[in-house]
């Protein structure tokens, strides 16, 4: 790394090789607001991003109905130069709007001379002699970096079934995640959704208006929450800037970092009027409240969340016509705690099933046996399909960093490493892996976190320890194996305090098959991740090793 950080995109000579102080991988908000960050401190940076525009997440979900759940203008980054002059039109915007705004984003900090689109990171070595990391992309290309930053996403690896037959479908079939860029016509035709995650709720509802018949395959009930959508004219935009800096501040705060957080109260110490009164106000209100605005108790205390899911099964089940429906879609009896999946928000989604051109199938009653070129046999007989739809999920947190072939030093790669569970430092290193970082992943706040508020709290993180390691003349950090076993036992010990170990969520890695079943996010909170982290800063980056080029024993 030079002294200055201005080590432009030199070339060692005759092999083309694009050196760098830093290579960012992923043009979500961690990874954009990472490079602008890194540039203003003065670092040569390179950002590689597989999709052919920016967005992250919001290049690829680009499925009918597609919309982010965390309402504006907390969803945005909190520099003012972008969000003065910044207009949403939406509580919730879809993903038309979110991709205008992260290329508006671009055009504004004069990201893109420094982007290389349409290129996807395969795999990276660390070169211990030279402190640095060489880094090849699926286009045959090299860079060498001092340092590596993984802004992948909790959300980048597809996770499709094993379904017998599954390629012998002759229609359309595509996971939402991987949606045609060009789109796919519903409209007529008759689809079959499997998944009633977020991206299947979305595509249901608009898949209903269109298709010919919808058939929509649940294995468990999704307890989806209303969005209360609202339309954002010039003048609600103006009371909303006016609230901004406010707003933002109030991010790092908070739990979830929104700019509210959950009672300072527990559901067991009122009665139950007016339990039922704070439940009604933020049903009404809309959005995540009801999950993470509610009583401090529901997701720890059994009881407490009952309350919460009988309110909610209550008021779900209101809007369902057929009783039997009713009973598949929101159950007596929870299948899991509330709230210990993330819930879904919606906007007609439990109205779908009044219409008489949508099927629910539960394929825990009746399974899937296997996909035909024609349709899905289930144990009662062939439903024919025109399109297959896959809103299964993804191999979250752990899978965008793992599907690199990442080596350090150890000899196994992070894969190999990881496949005994996830091991890192304050959810951003891991041992044996010098020099590499990554943003919004494992055992971070990252899945209970609101996306740019985790983007930003960390991502300064990450630019002013580089820039300590550049005033000492330090080339070398990496994550202790004592920090990591203190971190992940931290992990463990704060979600055994939850509910959340109790339901077989993508929270607990237990929606792909053969994954170690554990806690993949921080369950602590931003606010207590953020003290761990300066404190682990302010004693000189404890839990880490520090070395120099001449010192050959880090």
């Amino acid at each position: 790394m030079s002294g200055n950080g201005q080590r432009r995109g030199s070339s060692d000579s005759g092999v083309g090789v694009e050196r760098f102080d830093v290579v960012i991988v992923g043009a979500g908000f961690a990874g954009i607001y990472q490079l602008h960050r890194l540039r203003e401190r003065g670092f040569s940076a390179r950002l590689i991003e597989a999709g052919e525009a920016p967005g992250g997440i919001w290049y690829w979900n680009c499925y009918p109905g597609a919309r982010v759940d965390t309402h504006v203008p907390v969803y945005e980054l909190s520099l003012e130069r972008l969000w003065r002059d910044w207009h949403w039109t939406e509580r919730f915007p879809g993903w038309r709007e979110l991709r205008a705004y992260f290329r508006y984003v671009e055009r504004r900090l004069d990201l893109a001379r420094d982007i290389r689109y349409g290129t996807r990171v395969t795999g990276a070595e660390f070169d211990p002699a030279a402190d640095e990391w060489s880094i090849r992309c699926d286009d045959g290309s090299a860079l060498r970096a001092s340092f590596f930053i993984l802004c992948t996403g909790f959300a980048s690896k597809p996770l499709v079934p094993d379904l017998e037959g599954l390629e012998s479908f002759a229609g359309p079939c595509c996971h939402t995640a991987r949606w045609p860029q060009e789109g796919l016509e519903l409209a007529g035709r008759r689809v079959g959704v499997v998944g009633t995650g977020a991206s299947g709720v979305q595509v249901i509802q608009s898949a209903a208006r269109e298709a010919a018949h919808l058939t929509v395959f649940q294995r468990t009930p999704c307890m989806a929450l209303p969005m209360r959508q609202q339309r954002l004219g010039r003048e609600a935009s103006r009371r909303l800037k006016a609230e901004c800096p406010e707003r933002f501040r109030r991010r790092f705060e908070t739990f979830a970092g929104f700019d509210f957080g959950a009672l300072d109260r527990s559901a067991l110490e009122v009665t139950e009027a007016e339990r039922n009164t704070v439940y009604e106000d933020l049903w009404q209100r809309g959005g995540l409240l009801f999950w993470a605005g509610t009583f401090n108790d529901v997701l720890s205390d059994e009881r407490a969340n009952a309350t919460a899911y009988a309110f909610w099964r209550d008021k779900t089940r209101q809007r369902i016509r057929d009783p039997r429906l009713a009973g598949k879609l929101a159950p007596a009896h929870p299948p899991h705690p509330f709230g210990t999946k993330r819930p879904s928000l919606e906007q007609d989604y439990f109205e779908v099933y009044n219409r008489d051109n949508v099927t629910l199938v539960d394929v825990r009653d009746t399974p899937i046996e296997r996909v035909t070129p024609a349709g899905v046999q289930t144990r009662e007989g062939e439903i024919p399909l025109d399109v297959l739809v896959l809103a299964t999920g993804f191999d979250a947190v752990t899978g965008g960093l793992t599907s690199i072939d990442i080596h350090g030093t150890g000899g196994e790669s992070l894969a190999q490493k990881w496949r005994r569970g996830a091991r890192t430092h304050l959810g951003m290193a891991s041992a044996g892996f010098p020099n590499l970082l990554f943003v919004y992943g494992p055992q971070s706040p990252s899945g209970f976190c609101n996306g740019p508020s985790c983007a930003e709290a960390q991502g300064d993180w990450v630019v002013e320890c580089l820039a300590h390691l550049r005033e000492h003349g330090l080339t070398r950090i990496e994550a202790t194996e004592g920090a990591e076993r203190q971190w992940t036992a931290l992990v463990e010990q704060i979600a055994d305090m939850t509910l959340f170990p109790r339901a077989d969520s993508w929270y607990m890695g237990a929606n792909v098959p053969g994954k170690k079943r554990e806690m993949l996010n921080f369950p602590g909170g931003l606010p207590a991740y953020l003290e761990l982290c300066r404190g682990s800063a302010e004693a000189g980056y404890e839990g880490f090793v520090l070395g120099r080029p001449e010192d050959a024993s880090c």
